[in-house]
């Protein structure tokens, strides 16, 4: 029996995973999987746009900072309604369509984000926020819905890399705000042009996605069923009630709490729990996010080697040594491994755990934002909790709760284990080495030690990207 999977055998036109035939992106498989890369990095440069240049809204508009928090709370309003909203949008409008569609719904955001700092207008910047956070959120169920499908169709482990040009995309966005700070540059004039910027860019990518269903079950496959919004609506409804996305959203909860918390509370504990200066504190802030990116940039040959489930166990466990550490260390440099631990910890569980729920059944993009929405909820609830702890115990102490949550998703990892892709039933071997293979619809015949490249199958010419044999 072959020891792995022939993960794509792709006829012209374009054939995806399960045997179902979409279009082909011009450039093929790699133009496909950068693109979505791109599409990553865009959603991290429009994130943390804004981060930098909130002291100089607040002086501009003459707001406390009740009212920004206000204003970034529509942010997290926005995206929620973009999780939800994300099914619909990907069956009505299908991949390419959506993905522009949620780009382009963030640059209108940045644009009129510009345009209300010009003109002082509070509720139309307020408006602009919420509607900024539709588009990242619509953006993010999008595109970790394509990178599954493309993690399947190249047969290897990809999403990590993708979500570190989410992270580097994040660094940049707040290099522009910094830098455009420095150069007391506008921050109306620095979101209309990467507002431009990011306009531009989706539109010149689009060519790069495919067109057609990502898996069986789809409510756009030529082949299912159509469903109206009610019954949409009970679908995605159904996956708070599966017993694997709830597992898959505990690992979810345990990393990006940890995340979130990092980001709202590192600098903070190292400031006045360790006794560091403040720029030691933002140096190791920086550590933390450089830890993160470099371990999803190189992630990917790791879970094809160890499978998500160990790659989450052993990241997990960094995790907890590395709170422990942070926790309890008192020599500087001791501190600074715990917070690179810990940064490896958070590190894998959302692109794996993106990619696990994408895989679970059908349906991809309802799976996606039920995960996603308990990562949201982590991310962004999460600090607060830790403040309110912070405030009878100690920040120190209070992060505690990490170490529990690290150990909760270390047990819930079994939950990520790799599904067969649909309709592909079981391979066999003949004595003179053939492999049958069962796609989506009959059987296709395939010689194991072909290699890669064009062959001819029942009649139709068949590029294979990846064949191998026990």
């Amino acid at each position: 029996m072959t020891s792995s999977l022939i993960r794509h055998a792709m006829p012209q036109p374009y054939e995806t995973y399960d045997g179902r035939v979409t279009e082909e992106p011009a450039g093929g498989l790699s133009r496909w999987r950068w693109t979505i890369t791109t599409a990553f990095g865009l959603g991290g440069i429009t994130v943390t746009a804004w981060g930098p240049r909130l002291p100089a809204i607040k002086a501009d508009l003459r707001i406390g900072t009740a009212t920004i928090g206000l204003l970034l709370a529509g942010v997290t309003v926005g995206a929620i309604l973009g999780l939800l909203a994300s099914t619909p949008l990907l069956s009505r409008l299908g991949s390419r369509r959506a993905v522009t569609a949620a780009l382009l719904l963030a640059a209108v955001a940045m644009t009129v984000m510009g345009l209300a700092l010009i003109a002082g207008s509070v509720p139309l910047l307020a408006a602009a926020f919420v509607v900024a956070g539709l588009g990242i959120g619509l953006l993010d169920v999008l595109i970790n819905v394509e990178g599954a499908a493309i993690e399947r169709t190249a047969g290897r482990t990809l999403m990590p890399m993708m979500h570190a040009a989410w992270s580097v995309g994040a660094a940049v966005g707040s290099g522009i705000g910094a830098a455009c700070a420095a150069l007391d540059i506008a921050p109306s004039a620095q979101f209309i042009a990467e507002a431009v910027l990011i306009a531009a860019t989706a539109l010149v990518m689009a060519a790069g996605i495919p067109g057609g269903p990502r898996a069986l079950g789809d409510p756009g496959a030529p082949d299912g069923p159509r469903q109206d919004r009610g019954a949409r609506l009970r679908q995605w409804l159904r996956g708070w009630l599966d017993w694997r996305l709830l597992l898959i959203g505990v690992v979810m909860l345990g990393v990006e709490l940890g995340e979130g918390s990092a980001n709202s509370w590192l600098a903070l504990a190292v400031r006045t729990g360790h006794g560091q200066s403040a720029a030691v504190a933002a140096l190791f802030v920086t550590a933390f996010a450089a830890g993160e990116a470099v371990t999803r940039i190189f992630g990917g040959p790791i879970v094809d080697r160890l499978g998500r489930v160990r790659t989450i166990r052993v990241t997990t466990a960094l995790g907890v040594l590395g709170m422990v550490l942070f926790i309890l260390a008192g020599n500087r440099w001791v501190v600074l491994l715990g917070v690179l631990l810990w940064a490896a910890g958070v590190s894998m569980g959302f692109p794996l755990g993106m990619s696990a729920a994408a895989e679970s059944g059908p349906d991809p993009a309802a799976r996606v934002s039920v995960v996603a929405s308990v990562g949201y909820f982590a991310n962004l609830a999460g600090p607060p909790v830790i403040g309110v702890l912070a405030q009878s115990a100690g920040l120190l102490p209070a992060l505690w709760l990490l170490v529990v949550l690290f150990v909760a998703a270390f047990a819930a990892a079994s939950s990520l284990r790799s599904r067969p892709a649909p309709g592909l039933a079981g391979f066999h071997r003949s004595a003179r080495g053939v492999a049958g293979v069962q796609f989506g619809r009959g059987d296709a015949v395939f010689w194991v030690e072909t290699p890669p490249g064009r062959i001819v199958l029942e009649g139709r010419p068949v590029v294979v990207f990846y064949c191998a044999s026990a």
